[in-house]
């Protein structure tokens, strides 16, 4: 199977596990356990499979936050609900939104579960802590929820895999970020501002990447640097696509297929705002 399957089926799985951030049933459930406001709630929802870590640890999986901005949730988050707790919240409203924005979510997901939770058994955990973290869950009964917790953690999946080709490549969290931003041509404050950097960190990463020679002095992506992109993107694939291969080609069809017709009706209902600092795109390209 081809890497290039990977990203595609990222972002038709990305949509899917992401009504966890913008779907108003997932920010009330937050509320309604205690947590307060929706970055308190989004570092707990995220973190809340690993246990009740410290800050260093939501910082250092999670990667391109500013410190202090994942210091003003965690380790607070705990004193006002236990992550057993969360965890039940977050499954409960993510599938409560998958349900009312996915309205073929319950006939899919007795074809599309059986296929995920093969991919997710064949994956390799091994330094990838929120995939492993996800993986670990005990199994939903209710075929929506284990669809929705198993899109989760193959998104998470690809996302360790993702920090660890940024890291082998010498970039930080908000280098990673300016990188993307002037390659992707995204406005830099939809990254900068939901992830808490300041202008003068942006600035200061920007200066860094200029004397690595992936901008030039005006913030534009050099050829060097977009190769750079290139590249991080292309191994981020190829670590993903692994786990895929324990399906047939028929299956990863039917998959993909599945998967679209869901992703396209979250899309539709306009739960996922764009553009984000997920960094999905409106327009996918299929395989």
């Amino acid at each position: 199977m081809e890497a290039a399957f990977a990203r595609t089926v990222w972002q038709v799985l990305e949509p899917l596990h992401a009504v966890t951030y913008f779907a108003p049933e997932s920010r009330e459930a937050n509320n309604t356990v205690g947590l307060r406001g929706f970055w308190m709630g989004y570092f707990a929802a995220r973190a809340a499979p690993l246990g009740a870590v410290a800050a260093g640890v939501v910082e250092a999986v999670f990667f391109n936050f500013h410190p202090v901005m994942v210091r003003r949730a965690i380790p607070d988050a705990w004193g006002f609900a236990m992550p057993k707790t969360v965890l039940r919240a977050r499954a409960e409203a993510a599938t409560g939104a998958l349900r009312r924005v996915a309205l073929s979510a319950a006939d899919a997901a007795v074809e599309v579960v059986p296929l995920l939770e093969r991919v997710v058994a064949a994956a390799d955990g091994a330094g990838r802590p929120l995939f492993a973290a996800n993986r670990g869950l005990p199994t939903p009964e209710d075929q929506v929820s284990a669809l929705w917790q198993a899109a989760t953690a193959l998104r998470e999946h690809r996302g360790d895999g993702h920090v660890a080709v940024l890291t082998a490549e010498g970039l930080n969290g908000c280098e990673a970020h300016v990188l993307f931003a002037a390659c992707e041509d995204v406005p830099a404050e939809i990254l900068r501002d939901n992830r808490g950097w300041s202008a003068q960190d942006w600035q200061a990463a920007a200066d860094r990447l200029t004397a690595r020679g992936l901008l030039d002095s005006s913030g534009h992506p050099t050829a060097e640097g977009r190769s750079l992109r290139s590249h991080i993107e292309a191994r981020t694939d190829d670590l993903a696509v692994r786990p895929y291969r324990a399906l047939t080609q028929t299956e990863a069809t039917q998959l993909l297929g599945l998967l679209t017709l869901l992703a396209d009706q979250v899309l539709m209902s306009g739960t996922i705002p764009f553009p984000n600092p997920m960094g999905l795109p409106p327009r996918r390209t299929r395989a």
